[in-house]
């Protein structure tokens, strides 16, 4: 931009002269083609430009053609053009300009119309799925003004030149390959469970077991069962009490080459420690007094199919030395026997305390600890995963309203704000007891009250728009909390999964106090 008056500079005369400096140094650098960078910038800058729009004009969900010709036009106009809404029809957006924000320097730089092209198409792809770009007229090329077509539908815009925009894929993954997967999932775990209970007259009492996953931690936990489900190796489940620990154990056993055989789930702390050895590794006939028949333990019951071994750091030290060698030699010896037998049992088992630490102290043995933790599955806590509380509350009370023969299918917007409040220290055990007791009370068709632990009574002196910033920033907070653990601190990996701009990201986490330099490592 030569010619410029020093003493008229303005930031926004800096930040054009900067732009176009910055494309002359990268061509001549030869970083990348001025149109690639300048798209990479402009897409990323419209998302940034369409968050801060939707804020301040507080719009939610897919933009209307009319709002998003306000977006567009007040954008242009709010850094230095003059652009105007030209015509609007099925299909098509014209706008035109009279006036560029880079000034003449535009002309010596034509490159630069292709900005308007990737900000107008960017923000039309997110909220129309599609959009073709063209620029009829341009400043940049002598034609006095600029005459920009948004074309929306795809076949429409067939026959008509310009550049094409694209929805982008969906954050954190392909959803329709995890839909599918959850599918799979659900249904090898639901043929096993019909198998298991064919016996029985009514299957009214028992539940089929059905995993949520709609957060991206829980979808995590699906693709691992996915990949380990079909190998030999042991699985070492950590969660706190109440997660659904032998859900996923199930999960596990059902997607492997061993579901035709017996899944035995054991909680070890709810053994007597004095039949502990007993009851995983059976007896003879006459081991001890009251010993009046051979019995067989869980492994041997469970040869050929699974073991889950439930709060497996119950386990005294005595007892995880034999494990340890059932598990390194697949054999073992029946409580007063001198029989070896030997045994094809996989072992999945399962904590909610810190096995490291429980190493550290000397109370769980290395050698052990290592051979139960091949592969390692982390369930977060419920208060990690607001995502999925809707459709655990849905699924829980059809099962619920099916048992109680009452017609309470959903609950109210006020009790929905205040279970995703809760801090849920019981997880989804302590969601169901929750549930069952409203359901009990509630007058169909919905849950309209429901007391919780640590929280005022419904309504709690706040308005609901009160009450819904308050939860929509606990989910925000924890939903970021997640991410930052999963992409290691990659503040431009959330970014990406939440269709935001890095430094959106960076201000949100500014707001909450949160360091991603904490998840790194």
């Amino acid at each position: 931009m030569h010619g410029t008056n020093f003493s008229h500079l303005t930031p926004i005369g800096f930040l054009q002269t900067f732009v176009l400096e910055l494309m002359h140094v990268c061509e001549e650098a030869g970083l990348a083609p001025a149109e690639r960078l300048i798209d990479q910038i402009a897409r990323s800058a419209g998302r940034f430009f369409e968050e801060a729009f939707r804020e301040e004009y507080a719009v939610e969900g897919t933009l209307e053609p009319e709002c998003y010709a306000e977006l567009i036009v007040g954008l242009k106009n709010h850094i230095g053009g003059q652009f105007s809404l030209a015509s609007r029809e099925a299909g098509c957006i014209r706008v035109v300009n009279e006036r560029c924000p880079f000034g003449e320097g535009v002309k010596n730089s034509p490159e630069l119309c292709r900005m308007t092209s990737s900000v107008f198409g960017g923000i039309a792809a997110r909220n129309f799925g599609y959009a073709k770009v063209t620029l009829a007229r341009r400043i940049a090329l002598g034609d006095g003004v600029c005459e920009v077509h948004v074309h929306l539908d795809p076949q429409a815009a067939k026959t008509v030149e310009g550049v094409e925009y694209l929805a982008p894929p969906a954050p954190g993954g392909d959803r329709r390959a995890m839909d599918e997967l959850q599918a799979r999932i659900d249904e090898q775990m639901h043929r096993i469970w019909c198998q298991m209970n064919a016996h029985r007259q009514s299957r009214e009492s028992i539940r089929p077991p059905t995993i949520v996953a709609k957060s991206p931690a829980m979808q995590a936990v699906l693709q691992a069962i996915e990949t380990v489900a079909p190998t030999p190796a042991t699985v070492l489940i950590h969660g706190e009490t109440g997660v659904g620990k032998e859900l996923v154990a199930r999960a596990v056993h059902a997607m492997s080459e061993r579901c035709q055989a017996p899944f035995i789930a054991v909680n070890c702390g709810a053994i007597p420690e004095g039949i502990v050895e007993s009851v995983l590794f059976g007896h003879e006939k006459g081991a001890f007094t009251g010993a009046v028949e051979v019995h067989r333990g869980y492994f041997e019951r469970a040869d050929g199919g699974t073991l889950f071994l439930d709060e497996v750091d119950a386990l005294t030290p005595a007892i995880q030395t034999r494990l340890l060698r059932v598990i390194q030699e697949g054999e073992l010896e029946r409580v007063g026997g001198h029989k070896t037998l030997m045994v094809d049992t996989r072992i999945i088992s399962a904590t909610n305390c810190d096995l490291e630490k429980a190493v550290a102290e000397g109370r769980f043995r290395q050698d052990l600890y290592y051979r139960l933790n091949v592969v390692r599955i982390v369930i977060p806590p419920l208060r990690q995963r607001p995502d999925d509380l809707p459709h655990l509350v849905g699924l829980i009370l059809g099962r619920l309203s099916k048992r109680y023969g009452k017609s309470v299918h959903s609950v109210s917007p006020e009790v929905m704000g205040r279970l995703l409040a809760y801090a849920w220290p019981g997880n989804v055990r302590e969601l169901e007891n929750t549930l069952e007791k409203a359901v009990l009370f509630a007058r169909p068709p919905e849950i309209t009250e429901i007391p919780l632990p640590d929280l005022e009574p419904a309504g709690g002196g706040q308005s609901w728009k009160a009450l819904r910033r308050q939860t929509l920033g606990r989910l925000e907070q924890s939903y970021l909390e997640q991410a930052l653990r999963r992409a290691k601190g990659n503040v431009n990996a959330v970014a990406e999964w939440m269709e935001l701009t890095p430094r959106a990201v960076y201000l949100k986490l500014s707001t909450y106090g949160m360091d991603p330099a904490k998840f790194r490592g």
